[in-house]
């Protein structure tokens, strides 16, 4: 993995390029950012550019026998610790290591439940166990094989019981020439005493113009698709991806129709709607229903004179002002709060066409009549 191969966070590279050409690498490094921004990819683009025989000034050189071996995940000094559902108390990380390999090379934006996928968890939990910290500090101890850098990076440290203590006097008195990168999404859920040791490296949000361009270019997603999933993924990779792998849906023209047709309280056409809705698929629903909070978000601050604020796509902003200029932001607030119960009882086997005709119901009601609702019960399928 090369810095190039990275999407977007072009500040955060060039700091990290920073550190390794100024002499400055800490031994304790804890990448922090929100799913889908790149964190794990970053930490191994930073090892590798470390460990490479013929580095340029911005990146590894990807043709060295060090920089092959880390394509593949094979190199000796490189080692990954990562959550696992073990079957016996003294399972380690290498035990499921092939299965690693595989998942974080088919796609290194990987979230916990895409790996996950790779076990018979049952109703088993996940954690980094005792055994594993045992294993890490004995690879460790020893002196590196061909780099100059022995390299753990440790993916989800907050799966780290409070037997990951064992880990502090290692990582604060690390032997020679050895790198911790630590890989997390939630500072509040781990160790403090972690926290202490390690030298924080903060990631933020994938920008939607760098989502954009990867779907456009790496996928040949057409723009206009490639914004909607870019404007819907809210920064995160993983689900521009999971949106990408699904039936094309062009939720813009349909969420625009259906405030229309419950706008003018046209009864045949809200039909049609819920046919049509109903044949996309329970997490096309969900993510149709994101779509439609996120852009009325996006009217409330127009209505709330922040319009400074709102980042919205060309023919998203054209639509969300000229409805926010019919509508009040009582009214805004109160389709938002539809949308919201719906999507919460999409995900608890709601009969999927009640739900939506219910849903465009209170829509006429907020729009043509401005009748606020003061509650909706839906019927299970």
């Amino acid at each position: 993995m090369q810095f190039r191969d990275v999407i977007g966070q072009e500040r955060v590279k060039q700091d990290l390029v920073r550190t390794v050409l100024e002499g400055r690498v800490s031994h304790a490094q804890l990448f922090l950012g929100s799913e889908g921004s790149g964190s794990l990819a970053l930490a191994l683009a930073y090892a590798q550019f470390i460990s490479c025989e013929d580095r340029g000034h911005d990146d590894s050189c990807g043709s060295c026998a060090s920089c092959r071996k880390y394509t593949k995940l094979i190199h000796p000094d490189l080692h990954f610790s990562y959550p696992f559902f073990a079957k016996h108390k003294d399972d380690i990380a290498v035990n499921f290591l092939p299965q690693w390999r595989q998942v974080f090379l088919k796609n290194p934006y990987l979230d916990f439940e895409e790996w996950r996928a790779q076990f018979d968890a049952d109703n088993k939990q996940a954690n980094i166990n005792i055994a594993e910290c045992h294993q890490i500090i004995r690879k460790l101890s020893l002196k590196p094989f061909e780099s100059e850098y022995k390299v753990l990076i440790m993916w989800l440290p907050e799966y780290l019981d409070k037997e990951g203590n064992i880990l502090l006097k290692i990582i604060e008195e690390p032997p020679q020439k050895t790198l911790f990168l630590l890989v997390a999404q939630d500072q509040d859920q781990l160790l403090n005493t972690l926290l202490s040791r390690v030298q924080l490296v903060k990631i933020g949000r994938l920008s939607d113009q760098d989502i954009e361009r990867y779907l456009v270019v790496q996928h040949g997603v057409l723009q206009t698709r490639a914004m909607q999933i870019a404007y819907l993924s809210e920064g995160n990779l993983q689900v521009a991806l999971s949106l990408l792998n699904e039936a094309e849906s062009d939720y813009f023209n349909l969420f625009s129709n259906w405030m229309r047709i419950a706008t003018a309280d046209k009864g045949v056409q809200i039909i049609d709607f819920v046919e049509q809705v109903g044949k996309m698929g329970r997490e096309n629903q969900k993510h149709f229903l994101r779509y439609g909070i996120r852009l009325m978000r996006e009217g409330i601050l127009l209505l709330s004179g922040a319009s400074n604020l709102v980042r919205l796509p060309s023919v998203e902003l054209t639509f969300i002002t000229k409805f926010s200029s019919f509508i009040q932001l009582d009214q805004a607030e109160a389709i938002v709060g539809e949308l919201e119960k719906a999507h919460y009882h999409l995900e608890r086997n709601v009969n999927i066409k009640i739900l939506f005709l219910d849903v465009s119901l209170h829509f006429v009601k907020i729009l043509k009549f401005h009748t606020l609702p003061q509650g909706t019960r839906y019927i299970s399928a």
